[in-house]
């Protein structure tokens, strides 16, 4: 894709995401602007640095690593990037990404249904392992540390 490509769905993702936190979480649309494009700005430069350092990283790992860079203690710009972005509920941009997801897989269903019963059983075992080993080991790490 294109950077300007990026952009636009970079925009068209801010403006879900400060409606999903105005809807869900009842922040006013224009006091989670900043916050948004703070969370936007690192995920471009994360793209950025995909394309222009030559380490095979996934784009996440860059997002990630420039995101902490932005609010680590030595960061001059910390205050700003916590206080704004501490207005973004986190599952608000989860609605966005949900709907990218769906919509990506929306032409594979066929393909999906055509792998039989035996990928729905893999399916229902994974997701269902999945939840049980995270609550899990939310049970035992909460009971560690005397939280429940």
């Amino acid at each position: 894709m294109r950077y300007i490509e990026w952009a636009v769905l970079f925009v068209i993702s801010g403006l879900g995401i400060a409606l999903a936190n105005f809807v869900g979480f009842q922040v006013g649309f224009l006091e989670s602007l900043p916050g948004v494009a703070v969370l936007l700005i690192i995920a471009f430069l994360g793209l950025v640095a995909s394309k222009l350092i030559p380490v095979k990283l996934p784009i996440v790992a860059f997002v990630s690593i420039i995101g902490l860079l932005a609010a680590c203690p030595a960061s001059p710009v910390r205050e700003f990037v916590i206080e704004s972005t501490g207005k973004i509920n986190f599952t608000a941009p989860l609605t966005m990404v949900g709907a990218y997801a769906g919509m990506s897989i929306g032409d594979q269903v066929k393909t999906f249904a055509r792998q039989g019963w035996k990928m729905i059983l893999v399916g229902v075992f994974v997701m269902t392992g999945t939840f049980l080993g995270s609550a899990i080991i939310s049970q035992v790490v909460l009971s560690l540390t005397n939280v429940i």
